[in-house]
């Protein structure tokens, strides 16, 4: 396996790769076009913030199976390229965590105190005491929009400072802000409250500047914007009006909508403070995000183990024994289902059931289309791919949990529904790890998905078994196991028969000719 780090990273990173047995080139500051000539040779791509990897790179990388991002952002990967690809994209969310969150509040406390501004009159020889007075903090209203992880920690931060928290995020609950001593506004309220504004939310089309003439009109007079997240979320224009009015009292600004800023007024501006994207520039960041991403590419290129995937909801380190039979199960059943369902799927149905209801069900409902989906594609559907490929197709996928499964200690049960017929399919593990289809409709079996299989429709009549063992004998086709199931004695019944090696189109004929054989099909594991 070969790994390619194309930006800098601390070499605790590339040790950790290395010492796995990982063939680890270090190619820093790679055009476009040198990326897209050697991405191929690659089975992973670690990088930070310089390297962008987009759909075009993403196309020339056949072999790629992982893109590592040693920090959290990616607003520098086509996410949607490599899902489509198949390509596992990590990042490391936590570990740059505290260093972001700490230079926010030297942030704050920079621009409310002018202490750059001081120090550089200073180093001009100048004493301009009475030039630079400043703010307090205490009791003054921050406003934080965005309390994921490192807007949390500013708030505990400045809640230690006595300073007054508001904060907006749509996504956390009213209980868990309460429960960290915030108070959770409408992001109107804390435009119009807050003395300090302090941006942690990521680049989407809805934060595309969101900060703007019309909002900053909303805002309180001499406001201080802080932003150490993501350039784009504000309106650089409007903001260096405002400044320039005395509408905002002052800015902090770590990130700027294009990187390095290039003639862009805000730099250097008596009013505003600037880094050059330093909120993850810390030794112990650097580190901590190297090490991680190296881990995590090395567990999955190795152990097929995923953490802090974005496009791939991550599997428990303590789940991992347990969700890889059920994984299989469904991949299994979702296989199964597709070749016994004839025409076009519209919905899947998964209801985890017993023991099953209480693990991470991503993973298996990923699981469970990559199966439905690979028999009918042409190009390759894989764990990463099948669900943007069926929302694509229109097939709307559905979860259910409920803690009874029967007779069964855990279960699967997976529905597929046209407009006109619907199958149903249910599995369990045997001895927690085999996999075993228990029932098909309404017929009772126990079936193990495994190689080639052939399933028969069939009358419950006596001889119906024989002539299938007869016929398959007589052409060396040895049978591996056998499965039966009816609706009733006499009725309708299915037959499925494990085979050690293909049949062809005669052979099939040849079943279908037999006394009671309504159907036969193939299916392939």
């Amino acid at each position: 396996m070969r790994v390619l780090v194309s930006d800098n990273i601390s070499n605790k990173g590339v040790d950790i790769l290395k010492n796995a047995g990982l063939q680890v080139d270090v190619k820093v500051g790679l055009k476009p076009e040198e990326l897209k000539s050697i991405i191929k040779d690659y089975h992973a791509l670690v990088i930070r913030s310089a390297t962008k990897v987009t759909s075009e790179i993403i196309s020339h990388a056949e072999n790629l199976k992982v893109i590592g991002r040693a920090g959290s952002g990616l607003d520098n990967v086509d996410r949607v390229a490599a899902s489509k690809q198949g390509i596992v994209v990590m990042n490391t969310p936590g570990g740059n965590t505290i260093t972001t969150a700490e230079h926010t509040i030297a942030m704050l406390f920079a621009v409310s105190r002018k202490i750059p501004q001081a120090n550089a009159s200073m180093a001009a020889g100048k004493w301009e005491k009475k030039k630079f007075i400043g703010v307090e903090l205490y009791n003054k209203t921050l406003g934080i929009l965005g309390l994921g992880r490192i807007g949390t920690e500013v708030a505990r931060r400045c809640q230690g400072m006595g300073m007054n928290i508001i904060a907006y995020d749509p996504f956390m609950s009213d209980e868990k802000a309460e429960e960290i001593g915030i108070e959770k506004l409408e992001i109107s309220e804390i435009y119009k409250r807050a003395d300090f504004i302090t941006i942690h939310t990521p680049l989407t089309a809805e934060t595309k500047f969101m900060i703007n003439k019309k909002t900053i009109s909303s805002m309180k007079d001499g406001v201080y914007i802080i932003n150490c997240a993501r350039g784009g979320i504000i309106n650089e224009k409007d903001l260096l009006d405002a400044l320039n009015s005395g509408k905002v009292g002052g800015a902090a600004m770590d990130v700027f909508e294009k990187e390095p800023p290039e003639d862009n007024p805000l730099v250097g501006h008596e009013k505003v403070v600037c880094t050059p994207h330093l909120g993850a520039s810390t030794k112990e960041a650097q580190e901590n995000v190297a090490i991680a991403v190296a881990e995590q590419i090395r567990d999955y290129l190795i152990h097929g183990t995923i953490r802090n995937a974005v496009n791939f909801p991550s599997i428990p380190a303590d789940q991992v024994n347990t969700l890889r039979p059920y994984i299989t199960l469904a991949e299994h059943m979702g296989s199964f289902a597709t070749q016994m369902f004839e025409g076009a799927v519209k919905e899947v149905h998964l209801e985890y059931r017993g023991e099953a209801s209480a693990l991470t069900t991503s993973p298996l409902t990923a699981a469970a289309i990559k199966g439905l989906l690979s028999p009918i594609l042409h190009e390759s559907a894989n764990f990463i791919n099948a669900p943007l490929i069926a929302k694509e197709r229109g097939i709307e996928v559905k979860e259910t949990k409920s803690s009874d499964a029967g007779d069964y200690y855990s279960m699967i049960v997976m529905t597929l529904r046209s407009a006109k017929k619907s199958i149903r399919v249910a599995g369990t593990l045997f001895s927690k790890k085999d996999p075993r289809i228990v029932k098909v409709n309404e017929f009772t079996v126990e079936i193990t998905p495994d190689g080639n299989m052939l399933f028969l429709y069939n009358n419950d009549k006596p001889g119906v078994i024989g002539n299938i063992g007869s016929l398959l004998g007589r052409n060396q086709i040895n049978i591996g196991r056998m499965h039966f199931g009816r609706e009733t004695r006499g009725g309708l019944a299915i037959s499925v028969v494990n085979i050690d090696s293909p049949v062809d189109d005669r052979i099939i004929e040849e079943l279908k000719q037999l006394p009671n054989i309504l159907d036969v099909k193939i299916l392939y594991f």
